[in-house]
């Protein structure tokens, strides 16, 4: 089944698929401020969906399965083995011959991976590719979601940990943790779920830009990365 039928399937028609308006990336920092919440609906209502017949963890694959039996599977897959075939395969030969380094992609991966029971349990239909280029915002006023290729099942904060990865400079989770207490929503182990998502998201995005030697995405999501612990001590 094509992947947007599955996707009106699961959701039961409410998400639109061909969204039209403004592309979420034109955004200046104070457009952005005065809307982030039609950001976190969006998101809120996508984890909203029935799930429940859908089982596992993971990107859907070609047959719209999520094919891991735990998060920490699906994790582990992505962000530390080695492929047999396609693009990923004998990636660890990019250790020392691009800007990608063996150790601290161990540590960020391991701290990825110490999270991640954080996260066991927490199934929800993910967008997972929320970067505000696949975005668009709704001459309605509303956020909507115009890519679902990378779509899958895992926690939340995944698309939260996105949105920051894009552009850490917005403050998402930070705004996220005051809206979430003046909607009364409750997020269990905020901190460390968002960490685990931020840190798995972040590591395997470093690995494509390192694969593309674009050097500047490189060194600004390292810089990303290693503010992560203290911005959440502050929250």
């Amino acid at each position: 089944m094509n992947r947007d039928i599955f996707i009106r399937n699961l959701t039961k028609e409410k998400i639109e698929m061909s969204p039209k308006g403004r592309k979420a990336g034109e955004l200046s920092p104070e457009e952005f401020e005065k809307c982030y919440e039609n950001f976190f609906d969006m998101i809120f209502e996508i984890a909203a969906t029935d799930v429940s017949a859908v089982e596992g963890y993971g990107e859907f694959d070609d047959n719209n399965k999520a094919p891991y039996k735990t998060l920490e599977e699906f994790i582990r897959a992505d962000m530390v083995e080695e492929p047999e075939d396609g693009y990923w395969k004998n990636w660890k030969e990019m250790f020392g011959t691009t800007f990608l380094e063996e150790d601290y992609y161990n540590e960020i991966a391991n701290k990825a991976l110490k999270y991640v029971p954080f996260c066991e349990g927490q199934r929800y239909l993910v967008n997972n590719n929320t970067f505000f280029c696949n975005m668009i915002v709704g001459d309605d006023g509303k956020t909507y979601c115009a890519d679902w290729g990378r779509a899958g099942i895992m926690d939340f904060m995944m698309d939260f940990a996105i949105l920051d990865l894009n552009k850490p400079y917005l403050l998402v989770p930070e705004k996220l943790y005051e809206y979430a207490k003046k909607k009364n929503i409750k997020i269990d182990n905020f901190k460390e779920r968002f960490l685990c998502m931020a840190y798995y998201k972040g590591i395997v995005t470093l690995r494509w830009h390192a694969s593309i030697d674009d050097l500047e995405s490189c060194e600004s999501i390292v810089k990303s990365l290693n503010a992560l612990e203290g911005r959440m001590a502050k929250l």
